[in-house]
């Protein structure tokens, strides 16, 4: 007989599991609102033109993708962006600015999978659209600091290193460089970090070596580390556009300052981010021991709704994955152990005592209490073993003789102490229990 099993790289939550997961969502969905981003859906399946037009024929590779029943070439999501530039591009005319979106959605690539990664993921996703300056960006890594700190995650766990793509074109600008070879330079930093020198062979392929001098800077620029060093730096070049820049520079880290969380947040030009489409700063969450994948990433993407179809829109966004995330809460010991317990268990006598129990259950449970009771007729005995087992606070006991006198025995299940209450009142009491009533 064949033994059916989840295809590779996808995830099974059974019970506990999804309780879990459940629990990271809903703490995000607290934190979006307390910033006033409203929650958007869209469809799992998207045209595979979408994804293209974003990223290019070579992202096929890395997706799920097949013709339709109507030859449609389409795909399972491997992102949200594409998808959020599409709707807020439809309706853009009639948003209020600043849109103000997040979703937590299921996501799918067919890539190699690793620790914290698989094919099957999910995702918080935030994006601010319409506003240009960094006040955006203050807003999104704000929350993004906030995502995380809702776990009891503190600066001794996580920090978040941010660069800016505009600033590295505007300074190799400055050195030279045309705009291929800006964007040359720009790939080999973005891997630097991994394979060190060897990150500007592609460069070297395409273009040639690098002019020593420039490659000289390069490497210096990308130990900055501090705002001071980067005003140091660029002070030395001036020009309009890196004085505009750096003016940037100064108001985003004033406001993360002034919101207390400078000590979060690190300067890192070695971050750049690897897709293209980034226009602005950008910027990653990592732990602090170094032990995992990146937490979350975004960045400004001011060119992406207009790409798509959609008017001129600036918009900066991040991401968080749930995969890496609750990795590093299990690590840390903040992952909750979440059995959902009834808080009434009810113990029932025969048919007609089980007849009578029915009405307060349903009424309890509309009251909003979980309540749990056998499906079959079991012994008096077995039954207040389950219930001491089952993690609920309160027992109440229909035998026969409680029914004839029309009340109900009430067991507090942490003291075992028992008193009657008349059943009209079961739901009143079961309330002036839990609120100390």
């Amino acid at each position: 007989m064949a033994t059916f099993q989840s295809l590779p790289g996808f995830r099974e939550f059974y019970p506990e599991d999804f309780a879990r997961r459940n629990h990271i969502f809903r703490l995000w969905r607290q934190t979006a609102s307390t910033f006033g981003f409203a929650e958007y859906d869209a469809p799992v399946l998207e045209p595979l033109e979408l994804y293209k037009a974003k990223s290019g024929e070579e992202i096929e590779a890395q997706l799920f993708s097949f013709t339709d029943k109507g030859g449609r070439e389409v795909a399972l999501r491997p992102e949200m962006t594409p998808t959020v530039c599409r709707l807020v591009g439809a309706k853009a005319s009639a948003l209020k600015r600043a849109i103000k979106w997040f979703s937590i959605a299921e996501f799918y690539r067919y890539e190699r999978m690793q620790k914290g990664r698989g094919r099957c993921f999910s995702q918080f996703n935030a994006d601010i659209f319409g506003e240009p300056g960094p006040e955006a960006e203050t807003e999104l890594i704000a929350m993004l600091v906030q995502c995380l700190a809702a776990f009891g995650l503190t600066e001794q766990d996580f920090y978040v290193r941010l660069s800016d793509r505009n600033l590295w074109f505007y300074y190799l600008e400055a050195l030279g460089l045309d705009e291929p070879r800006i964007r040359g330079v720009l790939g080999a930093v973005d891997r630097f970090e991994k394979y060190g020198e060897e990150a500007f062979k592609g460069y070297t392929e395409q273009f040639g070596p690098l002019d020593d001098g420039v490659k000289i800077k390069v490497l210096a620029f990308l130990t900055i580390k501090s705002l001071a060093a980067l005003e140091h730096t660029l002070g030395s070049i001036g020009g309009e556009k890196l004085t505009a820049r750096l003016a940037d520079w100064k108001k985003l880290l004033g406001n993360l300052e002034a919101m207390g969380l400078a000590r979060f947040v690190e300067v890192d030009l070695g971050v750049v981010r690897g897709l293209a489409y980034y226009t602005g700063f950008v910027f990653e969450a990592f732990d602090r021991k170094g032990e995992l994948r990146a937490l979350a990433g975004g960045g400004r993407y001011d060119d992406l709704v207009q790409k798509l179809g959609g008017p001129a829109l600036p918009a900066v966004g991040f991401a968080i994955g749930d995969m890496t995330f609750a990795l590093l809460l299990e690590q840390r010991g903040l992952m909750p152990t979440l059995v959902q317990v009834p808080d009434v268990y009810c113990v029932i006598g025969g048919a007609a005592e089980r007849h009578a129990a029915f009405g307060d259950i349903h009424a309890l449970r509309a009251a909003g209490y979980r309540v749990d009771y056998p499906l079959k007729e079991v012994a008096f005995g077995k039954q207040f073993k389950v219930a001491a087992e089952s993690g609920a606070k309160i027992a109440l006991l229909y035998g026969g003789d409680e029914i004839a006198k029309g009340v109900v025995k009430l067991r507090d299940l942490t003291d075992r102490s028992e008193r009657e209450v008349p059943r009209a009142d079961v739901v009143a009491t079961v309330r002036d229990f839990f609120t100390g009533g």
